[in-house]
């Protein structure tokens, strides 16, 4: 139990004196970038999944 109780200590010291945390300006540009990375990836991914079912209506027209 002193273990755990030291592990949680020493993580807590961790945290608190040596992370540094980003400030909030920071922050929102680092959300910013993220959410135009997940906009540009959805929309490659909506522009594959649309050609690839016309491709496959396309074919099975023919079949």
């Amino acid at each position: 139990m002193k273990r755990i109780v030291n592990y949680l200590k020493e993580s807590y010291n961790e945290l608190v004196h040596k992370v540094t945390w980003p400030t909030w300006k920071d922050l929102q540009s680092s959300a910013l970038v993220v959410m135009v990375a997940s906009l540009i990836f959805s929309l490659i991914v909506f522009a594959m999944d649309f050609t690839f079912q016309k491709i496959l209506e396309g074919i099975y027209k023919f079949v």
